[in-house]
């Protein structure tokens, strides 16, 4: 068999500040998770102290940098695999779509018991397990959007580029490599913007939790803003914040904003844009000599993956494909054993309940709807037009990218009795406050996607639309709404399940020892977790869930199919 040849070349090595400068960087951070991490062995102690001293705030936030890390790598695999394996074939599809949106729709503290209990088991004593049970909640905080986003992505590729693969019969590496990942960037890279905002949000409810009257509490940012809010102690919490605002900035300089950048190579435009977005840290990387070398190795190592599976891929289709019948045939198996497991224990906790329980659930469960359909809606009322500014204007990017993700990351709770004190004044109290509250954790999912969508839109059908004249209310039907729809539709199906999810955190609040609730959802999740009455629990998840889905099925899952089939970027 021929040999495909890797004629890379190979460049001189001249080692600058710059390669210096990069080096210290890789070594500082791998230094700091080794430090953090060495803190996962030591024995788990009743509760740990936090301490809300000021110089304390380096070390909280180096380990909550460290588990959003963590979370987001985690979250990021999965997202990949996720997508990828339910745009396989169709069953995969019809099985794994809905079950995406099951989950999407399930609130962190619903996940709580289940991750911390297990974590407990499998790592009795030792802190690690709470660390992990941690990075796990983060991470179902996290995921939901980017599985999405990389499923819509893929679903979405021109077919005349998808008939070259077959042509040329790439393999399924090659594809993935060449044109999946490729086309996805833009939209995954937004969402991951989006996925560590969520993260940053909910780390209060991550880092400290109360379960069956055991007090749980890890060091770290989350706890300390957490901490100081139930004290009531302002002055401390906006310490909190302003240091997870500047770790936010230095994120966005250091990670964001030259991945974005570097993302615009993948936009389909058969001309060159001329504002495109900069970055001076990537500038600096590709003039780097040490990163140039690192970049050769990786496609020297991803040509070498390519030329092992266009060799190996047709054997393997013909070798193994019993082994992945029997495989899929255990894995099933498996899993049909587990949810039997799981639907028993379901089921004596639900009859466990009483007929006012469940009066209860579904009269809040109206409250909730029409609290978050509220909030959806004001969501998409300014989100669309905004992202849309944002997204196709580079210059204007570069001011508000970091800013809407700072403002996306703040803690809601935190900032809530600021909020809440301005409504009380206004009138309606926790009832309309609440809605206020989703809206700070929801409506980033859809202004994020936007953003996406509209920095996607091809450059060339930008400037035959300036050339035709077209603007205003023409522009919008004829190429704006047609170029973000598909990343709209995603943006409010993940808007959708953070509305719901956000609604835990909106419905019952506790800042200065005073706990405020009103009837909901969201209001019953958090008080059956802190009580632990998991049968209550259980209930208002599931109640939560069908919700969500029936929303997804019968109106989203329809506007998904209409972007998939007209709004395909097609030539």
């Amino acid at each position: 068999m021929r040999k495909i040849p890797f004629a890379i070349p190979v460049l001189p090595f001249r080692f600058t500040l710059i390669d210096a400068g990069i080096l210290f960087f890789l070594i500082g951070v791998l230094s700091l998770i080794i430090f953090v991490a060495s803190g996962w062995r030591q024995e788990m102690q009743p509760a740990i102290t936090i301490s809300l001293d000021p110089s304390s705030l380096p070390l909280y936030s180096a380990n909550s940098l460290i588990r959003i890390l963590f979370a987001y790598a985690l979250s990021f695999v999965f997202s990949i695999w996720y997508g990828y394996m339910a745009n396989r074939s169709p069953i995969h599809e019809k099985v794994m779509i809905p079950l995406l949106d099951v989950l999407q729709s399930i609130p962190v503290l619903s996940f709580l018991p289940g991750v911390v209990l297990a974590m407990i088991a499998i790592f009795p004593d030792r802190r690690i397990g709470l660390e992990l049970a941690s990075i796990l909640l983060i991470f179902t905080g996290q995921v939901w959007n980017m599985a999405f986003s990389y499923y819509s992505s893929i679903n979405t590729i021109p077919r005349e580029l998808t008939e070259v693969t077959r042509v040329f019969r790439h393999s399924r590496f090659t594809k993935f490599i060449r044109l999946d990942m490729p086309f996805s960037a833009i939209g995954l890279i937004w969402n991951s913007m989006m996925s560590v905002a969520g993260g940053w949000f909910f780390l209060m409810a991550c880092e400290m939790f109360v379960l069956k009257e055991r007090d749980f509490r890890l060091p770290g940012l989350g706890s300390y803003i957490q901490t100081a809010a139930s004290q009531g102690d302002m002055v401390h919490v906006l310490y909190g914040i302003f240091t997870m605002v500047f770790l936010i900035v230095v994120i966005d300089v250091i990670v964001w904003r030259p991945l974005v950048a570097w993302s615009q190579k993948f936009r389909i435009d058969t001309i060159q844009a001329e504002d495109e977005r900069e970055s001076f840290v990537l500038d600096l990387i590709q003039r780097s000599s040490f990163m140039e070398r690192v970049r050769t190795a990786l496609s020297r190592a991803i040509k070498r993956l390519e030329a092992f599976s266009e060799r190996f891929d047709s054997p393997f289709k013909r070798v193994f494909p019993a082994v992945r019948r029997l495989l899929f045939l255990v894995a099933a198996v498996a899993a049909v054993a587990l949810l039997c497991w799981a639907i028993v224990k379901a089921a004596g906790l639900l009859l466990s309940l009483g007929v006012d329980e469940y009066a209860t659930v579904l009269v809040a469960a109206l409250y909730s709807l029409a609290r978050t359909s509220a909030a959806l809606f004001i969501a998409t009322l300014w989100t669309v037009p905004v992202g849309v500014y944002i997204g196709m204007n580079p210059g204007v990017s570069r001011f508000l990218q970091p800013l809407v993700q700072i403002v996306a990351s703040v803690p809601a709770t935190a900032v809530f009795p600021v909020i809440l004190l301005f409504l009380i004044e206004l009138g309606g109290g926790l009832d309309i406050g609440s809605i206020f509250l989703m809206l700070l954790g929801t409506q980033w999912y859809i202004l994020f996607n936007v953003i996406a969508g509209a920095s996607s839109i091809p450059h060339d059908l930008r400037e035959t639309a300036r050339l035709y004249g077209v603007k205003g209310i023409q522009k919008w039907k004829t190429l704006i709404l047609p170029g973000i729809f598909p990343y709209l539709v995603t943006g409010l199906i993940t808007a959708t399940g953070g509305a719901w999810n956000a609604s835990i955190v909106s419905e019952f609040v506790t800042f200065g020892g005073e706990t405020l609730k009103t009837r909901g959802l969201g209001s019953l999740i958090s008080e059956s977790s802190l009580s632990g009455n998991f049968g209550l629990l259980l209930l208002s998840t599931v109640v939560m869930a069908m919700i969500v889905v029936s929303i997804n099925r019968i109106v989203w899952k329809r506007l998904f199919a209409l972007a998939q089939e007209k709004y395909r970027l097609d030539y």
